[in-house]
């Protein structure tokens, strides 16, 4: 790319912020044609028209009122386009926050939701800076599907009562409370609102069919409102539950709560913050793929960050990247932040102009746009394909999935993270091999064989690989044992080679170490390697290691361990190791016969 060309301001800003915190729209100011700003706008507009119906409904099932969500898709939408990482990325509400936002808000109320918002604008801003963009493609696709489709499924719950119609109270917030109030209450299903949602969840699923133009939930919602408005059928409307939408925008306001109630909105400020961090990335990756193009992971989360810290000052909930409407913004031929921030305008100037018309619309028409939402959001049919995974990544998805459900989404993320760690942990520890050959080793019960055949297996390191035999052959002499590791020698692979030396019949005149399939080692590994130098001095045991790579060479020097065994008794190849074994065999010899 020619930087020579790029507008001052973009300049200015290369000179002192490096290319993983530049904002896409700076980037992309570059050569920007008039072409591109009709399909820009265009695409803009009709995504704004998409973001309406869901911005309402997100935040009615979040257990906020409606313009909440307006303000929230406006505000933090128009800051994440405009500051963001990604070309077309678009911001607003998503399914994703409703399980936790509504929690926070059953609990603690509007003032703690927006300080558990501002607080996780901050963890998002410090992920960014602290460039751990690249890392949260870290987190396991299990414990991902796992909560995602756990949040489907509750979504769905809390919209059962507005999709029938059903004549009750409160729902409760247990999810088997809930179901078991619905069945209790299953006589008094509102028979109009049950039959304009069975006609919106049609018009939802067939109008794609028809045009892929005009958004089918934008169209669902017009022809359900138009319909109860023109045959006044008794529906229960936004209206009617929450009283007019104000066309005007709030002015900035600072929340109250004490300081204990801020330290027990640290842990739902976390989950919010882990949930904005996946969901926009994942939606940064899929709109990437779709363009062939590469987005900042770095400046996605700052821009994240900033939105949530923004927005709920005017009254908004968290807001993250939207996949669907982000992949609405590419087939509709946005390709720059110019279409996001036109998004935000067009939802603004419809807050302003038609805001009070939005009080019409029916509650059981956003049901069944929320219930397609939920499906999507569940792919059941990736779910399904994932309980064919190997039995540790189905645990991390079904105990992910079922805290979700039953008990609480950050405690689902928390126990999934820490399922999934030691999951990793395991596996590593199993790919760390120990073998050994020589004068009375039989760790495994193959003793030399399974050495010679592990390092066969390896035989693309850049060390010597000596086949190893027993001392008919002349290899090893008697008195000489030698074992490898193979794999990352750290805490969770160290018993395995402290089992494995254990298991030796006959202490050995001299122990040779193969370390060149150890590409790393950490406190742990070098406490037990320290602790077999320590007690082979003591049964007169020489220690030698060889093949060291540069890292647990580093580790090793650092921790003394070198200095406990010798630099001379360092070896760079197998060979050069039986050489000084054997020299020492002959020195001793030689000692015990001047005696």
């Amino acid at each position: 790319m020619d930087k020579s060309r790029d507008p001052p301001l973009l300049t200015g800003l290369r000179a002192s912020i490096p290319d993983a915190l530049v904002p896409k729209l700076f980037t992309t100011l570059r050569g920007y044609t008039r072409a591109q700003c009709r399909a820009d706008l265009t695409a803009g507009i009709i995504v704004g028209v998409v973001a309406l119906p869901l911005a309402i409904a997100f935040a009615i099932a979040s257990g906020v009122t409606p313009e909440r969500g307006l303000y929230t898709a406006i505000i933090a939408g128009f800051i994440i386009s405009g500051l963001g990482g990604s070309r077309v990325q678009i911001g607003g509400p998503t399914g994703a926050f409703v399980v936790i936002v509504y929690g926070i808000v059953q609990k603690y109320g509007i003032d703690g939701l927006t300080v558990a918002t501002i607080m996780a604008g901050f963890v998002l801003i410090g992920f960014g800076l602290a460039r751990f963009g690249a890392a949260i493609k870290f987190i396991p696709f299990p414990l991902i599907m796992g909560f995602t489709s756990g949040i489907a499924v509750i979504i769905f719950s809390s919209q059962v009562k507005d999709l029938l119609g059903l004549q009750m109270g409160a729902v409760p917030a247990s999810f088997i409370d809930k179901w078991i109030a619905f069945a209790q209450h299953v006589g008094a299903i509102n028979w109009p609102a049950a039959a304009l949602s069975a006609g919106t969840l049609l018009v939802l699923i067939l109008w794609p069919r028809v045009s892929r133009r005009v958004p089918a939930p934008f169209v669902a919602l017009i022809a359900a409102t138009v319909t109860v408005r023109v045959f006044h059928i008794p529906v229960e409307t936004i209206g009617s539950r929450f009283g007019a939408i104000s066309a005007g925008f709030p002015s900035p306001h600072l929340p109250s709560v004490s300081l204990h109630t801020v330290a027990d909105l640290a842990a739902p400020a976390f989950a919010i913050a882990m949930l904005g961090a996946i969901e926009s990335l994942l939606s940064a990756v899929v709109s990437d793929g779709m363009i062939s193009g590469s987005h900042r992971s770095d400046m996605e989360l700052v821009a994240q960050g900033v939105a949530n810290v923004v927005a709920p000052l005017f009254g908004g909930i968290p807001a993250t990247g939207a996949i669907a409407r982000t992949a609405t913004n590419v087939k509709n031929g946005g390709r720059t932040p110019v279409a996001g921030l036109t998004h935000a305008a067009t939802l603004l100037l419809i807050t302003v102009f038609f805001g009070q018309w939005a009080s019409l619309i029916p509650m059981c028409c956003l049901a069944a746009i929320l219930t397609v939402v939920s499906y999507q959001m569940s792919e059941w049919r990736i779910f399904r394909a994932e309980l064919r995974s190997p039995r540790g990544d189905v645990a991390v998805l079904l105990v992910t999935f079922l805290l979700t459900v039953f008990f609480d989404l950050t405690l689902a993320i928390e126990v999934g993270m820490v399922l999934a760690a030691f999951l990793f942990l395991r596996r590593m520890s199993s790919s760390t091999a120990v073998r050994g050959a020589g004068d009375g080793v039989d760790p495994s019960g193959d003793g030399e064989e399974e050495l010679t055949a592990l390092t066969s297996s390896h035989a693309s390191t850049s060390h010597e690989r000596t086949p190893l035999a027993r001392e008919g052959t002349g290899e090893i002499p008697r008195g000489v044992q030698v074992f490898e590791i193979a794999g990352p020698l750290f805490f969770g692979a160290a018993a395995t080679f402290k089992d494995a030396l254990g298991r030796v019949s006959k202490r050995p005149e001299v122990l040779i170490i193969r370390m060149g399939l150890v590409p790393v080692i950490d406190s742990t590994g070098l406490r037990t390697l320290a602790d077999v130098v320590h007690r082979s001095r003591r049964e007169r045991t020489l220690v030698i290691l060889c093949e060291l790579h540069r890292q647990p060479a580093a580790a090793l020097t650092r921790s003394t361990v070198i200095e406990d065994v010798g630099e001379e008794n360092l070896a760079t190849t197998l060979s050069a190791a039986l050489t000084l074994a054997r020299e020492h065999q002959a020195a001793v010899r030689a000692l015990r016969s001047t005696q």
